[in-house]
Order: C-alpha cells, then sequence, then structure tokens
C-alpha cells in the first residue's frame, strides 16, 4: 500500500475506532495482537512499558516530588535510590525527608546545616549505629592496672578518669590513651576540713567561689573554693547525704529565676532544693520524696539539668518538673528494683544493675539495648561507678558517640570501663 494511501486508511480506522465502546476496543485490540507476529509483539511491549510507567519524579515539580517522599518510610527511600540516577539526585536531595528520619532514631539535628546530601548520610550512620545497640554491638570493654588496693572513687570529665584508691594514692587516666598520672606526692592546692563522717560527693563552681559537699555526717557544708573556708553547714537530712549537684536553673518559678545556682542534695529517702549564690546563708525551698512514710528508698544518683530532677528508686524513675516540683512520670522498666541511673537526657537514659548496662529510649520508655558487666563492687553510696560522656543522651549526632560510656572499680583492684565502638 502506497504510504498517501495507507495514511488515508489509518485516519478512517483511527475515527471508526475512537467511535467504538470500550468493550469493542478491547475485542478489536486482541484481535490485532492475535494477527501479529514476533516484531508487532516487541514493539508493542516496548511503547507499553513507556506508556504506563511513566517516572513521576521526573515529571513532578520537585516541591510536588518532596510532599510524596515524605509519606516513605527511610528503608523504602534507599530502595527507590536504587531506581535511577535521577531518583537518586532527587531523594537524597529532600533534607526534610532525611532530617526527620534522623530524628525518629534519637538523632540530634543542627537545623543550620542544609547541605542535602549531608543528611542522607548521616541517616545511613545512624541506622548503623541503632542496628549495633539493638545487636548489643556498640560498646567495647577495657581494663585500667594500676592500683594495689581497693579502689573507692572515680571522677570522670573531658576524657580524664580520676580515681582513688585505698592504696593512698589517687590517678589521673586518659581513657583513650590509658596514660596515667599518679597523683600520691602531688602539692596540695586546696583542704577542705570539717565534716566529721566520710564524704560522698562533691561538686564545684568556679564563677561562685564555691564547693559543696555530702557527708555521713547527715551535712551539707558550703565551702569557699579558693581558701578551703567553710562558709555554711546546711541541716535537715536524717541519712547519709550520697548525692551533691550544683546547677544553673534553666526555668522560672515563685520561688527561682532562670539563672540562679540551685544545691540539690539527696541521702536515702529525700531530695532536699537550696538556692545558692553569693548570699550563702540560704534556706531550703523544698523537699522532694516518693514516699511520706519512708517506705521507698532512693538509688545514690541524681540528675538535674536545670529543668528536670531525675532519682531512682525501688519503684522506678521518678522525674519532677523544677518550675512546680510536680512528679511528670514514673517510668516502670521490667524487674525495675535492682536497676540504678546512671545518666538521663531528653532522648535516651543510662541504667544498670549487676549484670547489665541498659539503654532506654525515653520517647518509647522501652530498653532498646544492653551490654553485659562483670561482677563488680556495688557501692551503697554510688562512688564506686559512675556514667562518662553523657550528651548523647540528648541525641546521637555522629560525633558525641566516642570514648568513655561506663567505668566501675572491680575486686581485683583494677578499672573496668566500657567505651564506645568506633564506627564500622
Amino acid at each position: 500500500m502506497e504510504k498517501k494511501d495507507f495514511e488515508a486508511w489509518l485516519d478512517n480506522i483511527s475515527i471508526t475506532f475512537l467511535s467504538l465502546t470500550d468493550l469493542q476496543k478491547n475485542e478489536t485490540l486482541d484481535h490485532l495482537i492475535s494477527l501479529s507476529g514476533a516484531v508487532q509483539l516487541r514493539h508493542l511491549s516496548n511503547n507499553l512499558e513507556i506508556l504506563l510507567k511513566r517516572d513521576f519524579l521526573k515529571l513532578l515539580p520537585l516541591e510536588l516530588s518532596f510532599y510524596l517522599l515524605k509519606w516513605l518510610d527511610p528503608q523504602t527511600l534507599l530502595t527507590c535510590c536504587l531506581v535511577s540516577k535521577q531518583w537518586n539526585k532527587v531523594i537524597s536531595a529532600c533534607t526534610e525527608v532525611w532530617q526527620t528520619a534522623c530524628k525518629n532514631l534519637g538523632w540530634e539535628i543542627d537545623d543550620s546545616v542544609q547541605d542535602p546530601l549531608h543528611w542522607k548520610k548521616v541517616y545511613l550512620k545512624a541506622i548503623l549505629r541503632m542496628k549495633q545497640l539493638k545487636d548489643h554491638e556498640a560498646f567495647e570493654t577495657s581494663s585500667l592496672i594500676g592500683h594495689s588496693a581497693r579502689v573507692y572513687a572515680l571522677y570522670y570529665k573531658d576524657g580524664l578518669l580520676c580515681t582513688g584508691s585505698d592504696d593512698l594514692s589517687a590517678k589521673l587516666w586518659d581513657v583513650s590513651t590509658v596514660a596515667c598520672w599518679e597523683w600520691s606526692s602531688g602539692a596540695k592546692t586546696q583542704h577542705f576540713r570539717g565534716h566529721t563522717g566520710a564524704v560522698f560527693s562533691v561538686d564545684y563552681n568556679d564563677e561562685l567561689d564555691i564547693l559543696v559537699s555530702g557527708s555521713a555526717d547527715f551535712t551539707v557544708k558550703v565551702w569557699a573554693l579558693s581558701t578551703g573556708m567553710c562558709l555554711n553547714t546546711l541541716t535537715g537530712h536524717t541519712e547519709w547525704v550520697t548525692k551533691v549537684v550544683l546547677q544553673k536553673c534553666k526555668v522560672k518559678s515563685l520561688m527561682h529565676s532562670p539563672g540562679d545556682y540551685i544545691l540539690l542534695s539527696a541521702d536515702k529517702y529525700e531530695i532536699k532544693i537550696w538556692p545558692i549564690g553569693r548570699e550563702i546563708n540560704c534556706k531550703c525551698l523544698k523537699t522532694l520524696s516518693v514516699s511520706e512514710d519512708r517506705s521507698i528508698s532512693l538509688q545514690p544518683r541524681l540528675h538535674f539539668d536545670g529543668k528536670y530532677i531525675v532519682c531512682s528508686s525501688a519503684l522506678g524513675l521518678y522525674q519532677w518538673d523544677f518550675a512546680s516540683y510536680d512528679i511528670l512520670r514514673v517510668i516502670k522498666p521490667p524487674d525495675f528494683s535492682n536497676v540504678s541511673l546512671l545518666g538521663f537526657g531528653e532522648i535516651f537514659a543510662l541504667l544498670f544493675d549487676n549484670r547489665y548496662l541498659y539503654i532506654m529510649d525515653l520517647r518509647t520508655e522501652k530498653l532498646i539495648s544492653r551490654w553485659p558487666l562483670p561482677e563488680y563492687r556495688k557501692s551503697k553510696r554510688g562512688s564506686s561507678f559512675l556514667a562518662g560522656e553523657m550528651s548523647w543522651l540528648n541525641g546521637l549526632n555522629g560525633q558525641n558517640d566516642m570514648g568513655l560510656v561506663f567505668a566501675t572499680s572491680m575486686p581485683d583492684h583494677s578499672i573496668h570501663l566500657v567505651l564506645w565502638k568506633e564506627h564500622g
């Protein structure tokens, strides 16, 4: 058939085809397909794929593509990145999607970073770290050996661990290099003498030139940091004062304002709140407890960040709002009676018992990871174990999951360390 005649025939057929019902159109196509050979069927297959499988991400405006992508879970998005280079480019550039995915994993987000590719890479790092936590593979252990008698006290700050022992020495360790400095012959910089019982906890503030100490004599003493002079003795406790915390207030109430320095002191049953500033003569603002009849005791650990007070007991973790002193919630994981608090943040809490170190997701109040601990000496006053770096409790960010997690003294006079494992 000549081209001109063919085009005329095709026009007539097309007009007739368009006038048919859908059922008649389908029957016509079925008949034509039955008459087609391999060349025609291959041609039909290639063209149908183009018509039916349109690349909507390529056709849609970028803003609309981003809106649709927000409804997909991150694992599906990663699979979609494999469809084509164009899909990978569009999906990787959706900053909000990857930021949300990181937040849902408990990752800390810096909104000032707007590099599209950055947040997809952060998510991939985050999913790896969270998988390690779930599989109990995020940590590693080490030991510090150097003391010849029982280690009674540990203190950690900025990568350095200080240990005090019955061998009459104090040692300073770099936990990353295991380097050690002996302090047994060091010069005395200041001496704070006045308690009539053992001192279980101290804290200090350079700006206020104040050091505070809690003791087995049931008192809290306030000292001049520079001179060692006792400025005040705070009374009211009827048990050993096992923890003192000096912190700036971050909320406003009838009793304090943001920026005020607050002292918390805790014994076996009560937490007392004191205003501490340049006016040293202060009275107790409030006493907190979990049972009026003292039937429930508190663990010798205390968290205070200026907004919330958290302490563990035999019944669970108690969290108070510092502005109102109301109990916000009581977190009760399974078999909590022997679990102690190590650290508390906005996203995670670090807990432990005689067998394991635990990480809890505070958004769900579920334990998401654990790490086995050797048999160690769990001091009743809580001075023979401590948490290391704790900024990650407010959210991991790929930079703060390194260094010391937990340290405790051992029966063989060594110090057992739990450290973050480097990213794979």
